[in-house]
């Protein structure tokens, strides 16, 4: 655990004294680092890898999907996928089934098991995001997230080509 402290507080003196103002992307991509290492070491108490932890929290949510849409919303390659499906399978924290009439799809159901790590994990989630965001003040805290949802909503937009059809309007 002590190497992983010293890795966040060597990125925090990296963005504080070398790249203060270095571009909001990777500021982005090492705080979602620094917040999957915190859950990992959380979930790793309970055997779930943070991989299956994308997973699980899909089919919490939305049990049943195919292999496919399961891909497609975590925003992975269907190969990966398929290897966290099936290594998930072993542990029973889920099974594949195919629906009357469709043998093309296998579709991915949460167990017992599965559904059960729901009320451990959740709260361990919860824990590291309240830690990441200790000291700052919660309407901060909400303008925030607004800003990162219209990141978001404009990185879509530029995707599909509406932010530039927009732009040129």
């Amino acid at each position: 655990m002590k190497a992983k402290t010293s890795d966040t507080f060597h990125l925090l003196r990296h963005w504080r004294e070398s790249v203060p103002d270095d571009r909001l992307a990777h500021l982005i991509r090492d705080v979602a680092r620094a917040q999957m290492r915190a859950l990992q070491q959380r979930l790793t108490h309970h055997g779930v890898s943070f991989g299956h932890w994308t997973f699980l929290r899909i089919l919490w949510i939305r049990d049943g999907l195919t292999q496919k849409e399961l891909s497609d919303f975590a925003g992975v390659m269907e190969p990966t996928t398929f290897s966290a499906v099936k290594a998930m399978e072993q542990m029973g924290l889920i099974e594949r089934r195919q629906l009357p009439g469709n043998r093309k799809n296998m579709h991915v159901y949460l167990t017992a098991a599965g559904r059960a790590l729901e009320r451990k994990l959740v709260p361990l989630a919860e824990e590291v995001n309240r830690i990441s965001v200790a000291g700052i003040p919660d309407k901060t805290v909400a303008q925030l997230r607004k800003a990162l949802l219209t990141m978001i909503e404009n990185l879509a937009l530029e995707e599909s080509g509406g932010l530039a059809d927009a732009a040129a309007d």
